[in-house]
This record gives structure tokens, sequence and C-alpha cells, in this order.
């Protein structure tokens, strides 16, 4: 009887020892469980606790990363702990950097834009490109104002630029005594050929002298086929837009009228000369013209710069 009660009593004391070495794992919901595993498969662990009872199976995702390296210390739940714990990432290590020394090059001596066009020979050309265009548009002004081409250019070769600027300023030439309407006369006649008031003049015409001229202008009359055209030239006349529409008014609109539908206007340009039967439209500098050209029709835009002479003349003439 008494050996019955020693065993019983190693038993008990075997169990209380172990109760007192049973861990703690805690689990991701915050709860924790004590107890000596017993069984443990890939679903999970089972644990006997220190009340003689025995846990449900609890999976490996709900403990804690701590509580899965407690238990794979255990060799025989290692292999089935250890994939669910989280490597930590590799340390970073930095890298030495060695900064060596490079060779530079040397920037040029900062300059002027001028300075920087003669030392290239692009900005030679430029230049040269430059100081043609001024001289052209010396050319352009002085046949624009009516003044002596070659003083024109030839103070745009000394004086680029300012030179042209200065003759464009000007007024346009006119001979002494005459005006911008003198110019733009219905004859054409320069005021040179207007007499002064102390000129004398010829004798008043007598009835046999107006009946021989009668006579002889019906003659002539007769004999011309068409009439003479008429001639402006720039110097005697001044091209612009009040001048067009003054001179040539039956020359705008689809429809010609029967005095002047066989008419037509010679316009003489340095880039050639147009036969034009209609002026389609008009502004402060320029004209457009409907140029015929063989069997075609276009429409021609000419500045009024670049006028040097307007015919008004038949067709067949």
């Amino acid at each position: 009887m008494r050996k019955i009660f020693w065993i019983i009593c190693s038993l008990w004391l075997c169990g209380l020892f172990a109760t007192a070495n049973a861990e703690t794992y805690t689990l991701t919901d915050g709860t924790s469980v004590t107890g000596d595993p017993i069984a443990y498969n890939d679903d999970g662990v089972m644990f006997h606790k220190p009340d003689d009872s025995y846990s449900e199976r609890i999976p490996w995702t709900k403990f804690t990363q701590d509580s899965l390296k407690l238990l794979a210390n255990d060799p025989k739940i290692a292999p089935l702990a250890e994939p669910f714990i989280e490597t930590p990432p590799p340390a970073r290590t930095q890298a030495a950097v060695d900064v060596h020394s490079v060779n530079r090059l040397e920037l040029p001596a900062k300059g002027s834009v001028i300075g920087g066009l003669f030392s290239s020979g692009l900005g030679i050309l430029l230049l040269l490109l430059i100081y043609a265009a001024n001289i052209y548009a010396g050319f352009e002004v002085a046949v624009f104002r009516a003044r002596p081409i070659g003083l024109v250019a030839g103070i745009a070769a000394i004086a680029p630029i300012i030179g042209p600027l200065i003759f464009l300023s000007m007024p346009t030439y006119l001979p002494q005594g005459a005006t911008e309407e003198d110019m733009q006369t219905e004859t054409g006649a320069p005021p040179e050929a207007i007499a002064p008031a102390g000129t004398p003049q010829a004798a008043p015409a007598t009835a046999e002298s107006v009946h021989v001229a009668t006579a002889a202008a019906t003659g002539w009359q007769a004999a011309a086929a068409h009439p003479e055209p008429e001639i402006f030239q720039r110097g005697q006349f001044t091209f612009n837009k009040r001048f067009i529409e003054t001179k040539f008014s039956g020359f705008f609109g689809m429809v010609r009228s029967a005095a002047n539908k066989d008419m037509i206007l010679l316009i003489k340009t340095p880039r050639g000369q147009y036969v034009a039967e209609r002026i389609t439209r008009i502004s402060m500098n320029d004209a457009h013209f409907e140029v015929v050209s063989g069997a075609a029709r276009q429409e021609v835009t000419v500045p009024f710069g670049e006028i040097q002479e307007i015919q008004l003349k038949h067709k067949d003439a």
C-alpha cells in the first residue's frame, strides 16, 4: 500500500514540474496559449495545458514571429515552423565611391555678338547678305521716293540701315512748284510743262486756223484705229491707292462699262510687266490685278513701290 502511495506522489510531482516548465506562446489575435506541444503537423500544433486539458489544433499562421522562433528551438518542430518565420532583409552595405579628378576643358572667353560674327565664315556670309540687302533697300527707297538712285544707294553703302531709313522718312521728291495733286493730273504732264505766268502766250486762234485744226483733227481721228495710250510714269505721278482708284475706276467690278471694256492696263515693274484687264482688290500698300497669261487668268499682287509705269491702252493697240 505504501509503495502505491509513493508512486502516485512521484507522478504528481513530475506533472507539477512539467507544468512549471511549460512555455507561453502568443497568437496574432492578442491571445496566448500555455503548454507543451504534443502533436504537430502541417496544419498546426496541439498543446497539453497545465490544467491537464488539451487545446485545439492552432494553425501556424496564427502564431507570432517570436512564438514561431520559440517553437523552432525544438528540432522536431523546426522543419514545420521555419517556413512561416520571416527572414529579415539583408542589411544594405554602402559601397565606397571613389571620386577621381578629371581634366576639364577651358571655356572660351566671352565676347560680343558682332565679334562672334566676324570670327566665323558663316557669320561673315550673313553680314555680307545683310549689307547687300541694305543696298537693295536703298534702291527701292530711291524708286519709291523719286530720289536719285545712285545717291541713295551710295549713302546706304556708307551708312547701312540708317541711310535708307532717313530717305524713307523724307517726303517724295516733287519738281519745284509742283504738288502731289499736280503729279496726278489727267494729262500726266510734269510741272515744267506748265508755262510760268511771265511766259509769252501763243496768239489767239483765228476762225480760219480753228477750221484747219478741226479738219486736221477729224482726218487724224478717222485714220487712227485706236486711241493713243495714256502713260503714267513714276516721278510724274505718285502711285498710291487714291491714284489707282481715281484714274482707273472703270477697272473695278466684274462687269466693265462699254466705254472702257476694250481697254487694258500695262503695269511695268522691276520684275516684269503685267497685262491687266481688271483690278480685283486694292489696299494701302498694294493692288491686286487680274492678269491674262495666254488662255489662263490669274491674280497678281503688285506693291505700289514697285510700279514704275502704267499704260492705259486699247487691247489691240
